[in-house]
């Protein structure tokens, strides 16, 4: 039986697994101690939850438990990131490159090295979202000192040759940092097959709580040094200072144990029902154009543009589903999608993009549902639109 609104909005959060609540429960009312009390009960139980938790997170991507810093998000990570290298390796140089495409959180900090001083090179991409390898190679210079490059684009939904631009930084003994938020969980992710020196990735992207991340953080080959962006009792590593989250921090570490376990399965069912939906929708409207990689592209994403249509009217006419009309990050800031006009799009397609995100508690029935409402409802603005009817040479 469908219950409305039907939830098709996985990339900017995800609803919290049952068993990833059950298992953070009793850290708000029975182990609720601060995991840096070290004379008491209380602390030792919470510290011990906090080391299971982060084996768990590092079990996930192949790292080392000691590698992963617990962080309040990914915009925090993506900053400390950033910001931390640019700090500590400033005597080399302040070449950072990174792409047009990547998430505002990214682009933001990168901004914030550009104010200060620092050379920001933005690597273009091309109409799917791939960053261009050659021109990565021709921009990386001796006094190059980070690489950021987003894994899986948020808007659309492409996914980078991750291993390829590792490899080129190692190569060149350039650090390599990406945003892996919207791959972590969803794909297999090893920062050591990779080359990944630094990595930000959050729990509710992956059906967890929100107010958690973390960013790994190499402790070898190479071993990294970062300024700290947070100050005051030397927590994580002294990297990231402030009393831990236990409660988020054990959801955390659940949500990656069920996803190393589910993913592959979860992947295949969910890819089937983005499938039906990219069908259903291509095959009941003509004027459909798909934004993004056809193939290497997140199995859960579907970002298209309708002819004709203004992507916000369509969103209001079927308020019983939920979808964007880009990154809910920047949703605040009535602003043309960067990632769309990046990868070449018009405006009139920019307008009129809406992204579906499909995750694990969508249904067959929800998804028949949604590509009816969705013709239905395209249907109906082209009809009343004198501006789609003239363009198809139909009297107004």
């Amino acid at each position: 039986m469908l219950t409305f609104p039907i939830y098709l909005d996985n990339h900017s959060t995800t609803r919290m697994d049952s068993r990833v609540l059950e298992a953070m429960l009793p850290y708000f009312t029975e182990i609720y101690g601060n995991a840096a009390s070290k004379a008491h009960e209380f602390g030792w139980k919470a510290e011990a939850s906090v080391e299971i938790a982060r084996k768990r997170v590092a079990s996930l991507i192949n790292s080392e438990p000691g590698e992963i810093i617990f962080t309040s998000g990914a915009t925090e990570s993506i900053n400390l990131a950033i910001k931390g290298i640019s700090e500590s390796y400033a005597s080399k140089g302040k070449r950072i490159v990174t792409s047009t495409t990547e998430h505002k959180a990214g682009l933001d900090a990168c901004k914030s090295r550009e104010d200060r001083g620092y050379n920001i090179i933005y690597l273009n991409v091309d109409r799917y979202g791939l960053v261009n390898l050659d021109e990565l190679r021709t921009v990386i210079n001796e006094k190059t000192i980070l690489v950021s490059v987003i894994l899986a684009n948020n808007e659309i939904g492409t996914i980078n040759d991750i291993a390829a631009i590792g490899s080129i930084c190692r190569e060149n003994k350039v650090l390599f940092h990406t945003d892996a938020t919207q791959a972590v969980g969803k794909i297999p992710v090893d920062v050591r097959e990779m080359k990944i020196d630094l990595m930000s990735f959050s729990a509710h992207k992956m059906y967890g709580p929100k107010g958690i991340g973390a960013l790994y953080v190499s402790g070898r080959f190479p071993k990294i040094k970062l300024a700290a962006q947070v100050d005051g009792g030397g927590h994580e590593r002294g990297l990231r200072s402030g009393t831990l989250n236990v409660p988020g921090i054990v959801g955390f570490g659940k949500t990656c144990e069920i996803n190393k376990k589910e993913m592959n399965a979860e992947a295949k069912k969910v890819k089937e029902l983005r499938n039906m939906l990219e069908k259903g929708i291509t095959e009941g409207l003509d004027g459909i154009h798909l934004n993004g990689h056809p193939d290497s592209r997140l199995y859960n994403n579907l970002n298209v543009s309708f002819d004709g249509i203004e992507a916000d009217a369509l969103i209001m006419s079927m308020k019983e589903i939920a979808v964007s009309s880009g990154s809910a990050c920047s949703s605040a800031v009535l602003r043309p999608s960067h990632v769309l006009k990046a990868i070449g799009l018009p405006d009139k397609l920019v307008k009129s993009s809406i992204r579906f995100g499909l995750g694990r508690f969508n249904t067959e029935e929800e998804i028949k549902y949604a590509i009816n409402k969705v013709v239905e409802k395209v249907n109906y603005l082209r009809d009343i639109s004198p501006a789609y009817k003239t363009s198809k040479g139909v009297n107004a």
